[in-house]
């Protein structure tokens, strides 16, 4: 078992740099099916669950990387985006992010209905404060719990849904938007102007003709990483001065400001912005999914059941709605992770469909922090009205 945490890194980036290299160069169907992003979430949770690694001893590793590391992958990817064009996407984005969020709240009302009976009638508080995450998040499932006062059972209960349903609903999605073509044939969505921004800035990055360099590289990371750490001790000072939000809310404000401005500056024609940016991507999916044991089914089966049940019935009704409103599967799927995973997740999923087109994931997460709270409130409360 590994104990050191640099030898547990070292073996997530190593497996990652295993599957991505299979996948460039061997022709083998298997990744046409599941694509190496995907494969890397997978293995690296069954490397977990496998215990190759102590949880404890290696707490301190993922701690200090996962945040700084998804800090830098935002800053990086936003480095290839014109926000003035992704702009015009207009407002199918919205309509997309309160359908998932409406869906989701309707998902846990249902299942609390359907499990009380096995999970209890008071377990509508536990529920309303994931709730409030997978509408938000860890800051806003706070903030229901002290709103609530839930107690730490409770609290146990719902932070064990947290991370095996939303774990694996990640994965899932990560697979899913591969087959956008087909969804959006079937649902007959126009995605005319999804794909002209996601084609043109496409085009932009391939007429820069400039190889990536040592210097270039050096250059990417280093500013990345550098904006990664202000952007922290920026976050805390902000949370300090204005406790609206969060720290970690307001680093990621700091960073995408601060990578939308530099992508209209030189430093965003710079050559390697791709490479550097997919480079952190995987890094930071192999970081998220080395914490999800599989084993963790075993604690709390039926608290797991309903978190699924509520996954299920937000994942029929998104696809409804799409097919009803026609609505285009990037548009469904980041619509879906910015509620229940955030800022963490969310762009990463929308730098899988195309890297140019993170700023949607990262604006939809940050709406996602407005509305958790006061909506996890409201659906405990319309759970608990179902209670008796």
């Amino acid at each position: 078992m590994i104990t050191n945490g640099f030898t547990y890194v070292a073996v997530l980036l190593f497996m990652a740099a295993i599957l991505v290299s299979l996948e460039k160069k061997t022709d083998w169907g298997f990744f046409k099916v599941i694509p190496a992003v995907v494969c890397v979430y997978l293995v690296a949770m069954l490397l977990c669950t496998l215990k190759l690694w102590d949880m404890k001893s290696t707490k301190a590793a993922y701690s200090a990387l996962k945040n700084p590391f998804t800090y830098a992958m935002v800053f990086s990817m936003l480095l290839r985006c014109d926000i003035r064009k992704v702009i015009k996407l207009g407002p199918k984005m919205l309509i997309g992010f309160f359908s998932a969020a409406i869906t989701i709240m309707f998902g846990f009302v249902v299942a609390f209905i359907l499990m009380k009976g096995v999970i209890g009638k008071d377990a509508w508080m536990g529920l309303g404060a994931l709730c409030g995450s997978w509408l938000g998040g860890s800051g806003n499932m706070v903030a229901v719990q002290a709103a609530l006062d839930i107690s730490e059972a409770d609290m146990g209960y719902a932070l064990v849904i947290d991370s095996i349903d939303y774990s694996l609903w990640v994965m899932f999605l990560l697979w899913f938007i591969q087959l956008a073509p087909k969804f959006n044939a079937w649902t007959k969505a126009d995605t005319k102007i999804l794909d002209e921004v996601s084609n043109r800035l496409a085009d932009e990055a391939k007429s820069n003709k400039s190889v990536p360099t040592f210097q270039s590289m050096l250059l990417l990371i280093g500013t990345a990483f550098l904006v990664a750490s202000i952007g922290q001790n920026i976050g805390v000072m902000l949370n300090k001065a204005i406790p609206v939000l969060d720290k970690a809310t307001w680093t990621v404000l700091f960073v995408t400001v601060v990578g939308l401005i530099g992508a209209m500056t030189p430093l965003g024609k710079t050559a390697g912005t791709q490479e550097v940016s997919n480079l952190l991507l995987y890094s930071v999916i192999a970081l998220l999914a080395s914490r999800a044991s599989l084993l963790e089914l075993a604690d709390a089966p039926a608290w797991i059941l309903t978190g699924f049940i509520i996954l299920a019935i937000h994942g029929l009704l998104m696809v409804l709605l799409c097919k009803v409103l026609k609505i285009d599967l990037f548009t469904g799927a980041v619509a879906s992770l910015a509620n229940i995973g955030g800022t963490a997740s969310a762009p990463v999923l929308a730098g899988s469909y195309s890297g140019s087109l993170v700023p949607v994931g990262i604006l939809m997460a940050l709406l996602g922090y407005v509305i958790g709270t006061p909506c996890g409130i409201l659906t405990a409360h319309i759970m608990q009205a179902f209670a008796g």
